[in-house]
C-alpha cells in the first residue's frame, strides 16, 4: 500500500535515521573532547565578538598588542577587537567616558589609579562618575625616573637627597623647578611623588608638577622645559641613548615587583558582557605569557616598535625589557630583576591589596577624599573574581592562581611598610602628605 497522506515512514527508514543521529551524536562527542578545555563551552559564549581597547605607547602595553597580533582575541570568540591608540592618558579618560558606542573606546591599557579617579569622578568633566572595572593587571616594575643632565653631577639614585639642594636653589634664583608625570593621580604621578617626598621635597610646595604625555616626554626635556620626569619605557631608555638626561632609578627600586598597568573597562560594558569579558582576559592571560618568554623578548620589541604602534626602534625597548639597565651616567647594570614583568610573579593578577595602596595614596595627596573607605571602594572596583574565571578558560593552572586576594604586607625603599588591612597607619607614617588623619 502506497502512503498519500505523508503520515507513515517505513520502520527501515526509522531505524536509518535513528542510526544516523545516535552517529552525529557520536561525532560532536568526539569533537568536543579534541578541542582545548575551555573552547567549546566559550565558543557558545561571547555575547559581542567587538571591543574598543585604548593604549598609550609605552611597552607595557605589549600583551593587548600582542593579543591583537597573534589572533589570541579571535581565538577567544573576539575577533573583532580593535587596539586603538591614544594620544594622552587625558584623551583615554574622555574616550573612555564616551564608551565604545559613542565614538569612544569600550576599555583600556591604563594606569592602575584610573579606574578609581573615572569611577568616582575625581577627574571626570562636572564630576560625573563612570563606572569601571579592572579586569587584569598587565605588567609589574620598569617605569624610571630620570633627571635632566643639569644634575648629572649630583648622580641622583633611589635616594633624591641631593637634589633637595639643589632644587631650592633653583627656585630661590627665581627659576621654576618642573617635574612631569602623565596623569594626575597616576602611577607616575605616585611613584614620582613618593621619591620625593622620602627625600624632604613636597611635590605640591618645593616643585612644579606638570603634565606631559609619555611619547613627549623626551622632546621636552630636550629644549630644557623639565628638571626631572616619571614615565613607563621605552622614553627613559631612549632619553639616555640620546644622551639628554639620566636614569635616577627604576621604579622596581622603589617598590620592588610593584604593579603597574591596568586592563580596565567600562562597567557598564562588562555587565552586559560578561562573557566577553572573560573572553578578552583569558587572550591577554595567554599574551602575557607570550610577553613573558626570554626567547620572545627580539620579536616582541620589534612588534611594538613597528610604525603602527610606537615607530620606536627596537634598541630603545628591548634593553630595560630584558632587565639591562644603562643608567646614562656611567651606571649600566645587566640582567637585574627591574626588567618587565607580564605573567611571573602573578603579574596578570589583579591583586585588591594592590588597590588598597593606590586607593591609600589617592588619599594621600588629596585626589580622594581622606574618609574613604578603602576596603568598599576597592571591591566595587576589582573584579578579581573575574580574572580567576577568563584563568580557568585560558587553561591556567591551580599553582598560577593566586589563593587570597592580597599580596601580604608591602616594602619600600625607605622602610616604609604598608599594611592593606590597616591603610590609614601607613597614612598616618607620612610626614609630607596632604591628608588628614
Amino acid at each position: 500500500m502506497s502512503n498519500t497522506s505523508g503520515n507513515f515512514t517505513p520502520a527501515h527508514m526509522r531505524l536509518d535515521r535513528r542510526s544516523m543521529l545516535k552517529g552525529a551524536a557520536a561525532t560532536l562527542a568526539a569533537a568536543t573532547a579534541a578541542l582545548p578545555r575551555g573552547v567549546f563551552a566559550e565558543s557558545a559564549g561571547p555575547e559581542t565578538t567587538k571591543a574598543i581597547l585604548g593604549y598609550i605607547a609605552l611597552t607595557d602595553s605589549a600583551p593587548l598588542i600582542v593579543a591583537k597580533e597573534k589572533g589570541l582575541f579571535g581565538k577567544y570568540g573576539m575577533p573583532d577587537v580593535e587596539v586603538v591608540k591614544q594620544a594622552s592618558w587625558g584623551a583615554t579618560r574622555d574616550n573612555l567616558v564616551l564608551g565604545g558606542g559613542a565614538n569612544g573606546i569600550d576599555g583600556a591599557h591604563i594606569l592602575s589609579p584610573m579606574p578609581y579617579l573615572i569611577g568616582t569622578g575625581r577627574v571626570t568633566q562636572n564630576n560625573a562618575p563612570t563606572p569601571m572595572y579592572i579586569l587584569a593587571r598587565l605588567n609589574l616594575d620598569c617605569q624610571g625616573i630620570s633627571v635632566s643632565n643639569e644634575y648629572k653631577d649630583l648622580r641622583a639614585t633611589a635616594k633624591a637627597d641631593a637634589l633637595k639642594a639643589a632644587f631650592a636653589k633653583k627656585k630661590a634664583d627665581g627659576k621654576d623647578v618642573k617635574v612631569a608625570m602623565t596623569f594626575p593621580g597616576g602611577t607616575h604621578d605616585l611613584w614620582l611623588r613618593y621619591w620625593l617626598a622620602a627625600a624632604g621635597v613636597d611635590p605640591d610646595k618645593d616643585v612644579s608638577t606638570i603634565v606631559v604625555p609619555p611619547p613627549q616626554m623626551v622632546a621636552n626635556m630636550k629644549v630644557g622645559n623639565m628638571d626631572a620626569f616619571c614615565v613607563g619605557e621605552p622614553w627613559n631608555e631612549q632619553l639616555v641613548n640620546q644622551g639628554v638626561g639620566y636614569t635616577a632609578c627604576t621604579t622596581g627600586e622603589l617598590w620592588s615587583k610593584h604593579p603597574e598597568k591596568a586592563l580596565g573597562m567600562r562597567a557598564e560594558w562588562v555587565d552586559r558582557n560578561p562573557k566577553a569579558a572573560r573572553a578578552l582576559v583569558a587572550a591577554v592571560i595567554e599574551a602575557q605569557q607570550w610577553c613573558d618568554k626570554p626567547e620572545n623578548k627580539v620579536e616582541l620589541a620589534e612588534i611594538v616598535g613597528r610604525r603602527q604602534w610606537f615607530n620606536v626602534p627596537v634598541t630603545d625597548i628591548s634593553g630595560r625589557l630584558k632587565g639591562d639597565v644603562n643608567y646614562g651616567n656611567g651606571r649600566v647594570e645587566k640582567g637585574t630583576k627591574y626588567g618587565m614583568k607580564f605573567w611571573r610573579d602573578n603579574a596578570s593578577y589583579p591583586f585588591r591589596s594592590h588597590d588598597a595602596w593606590f586607593v591609600t595614596e589617592e588619599m594621600r595627596w588629596g585626589k580622594l577624599d581622606p574618609k574613604t573607605d578603602v576596603k568598599t571602594l576597592v571591591a566595587r572596583v576589582n573584579r578579581e573574581d573575574l580574572w580567576r574565571e577568563a584563568a580557568k578558560i585560558a587553561g591556567v593552572g591551580a599553582k598560577d592562581i593566586p589563593a587570597s586576594t592580597s599580596r601580604g604586607k608591602e616594602t619600600f625603599f625607605d622602610g616604609k611598610i604598608f599594611d592593606p588591612d590597616k591603610p590609614l597607619d601607613y597614612l598616618r607614617s607620612q610626614s609630607i602628605k596632604r591628608a588628614e588623619v
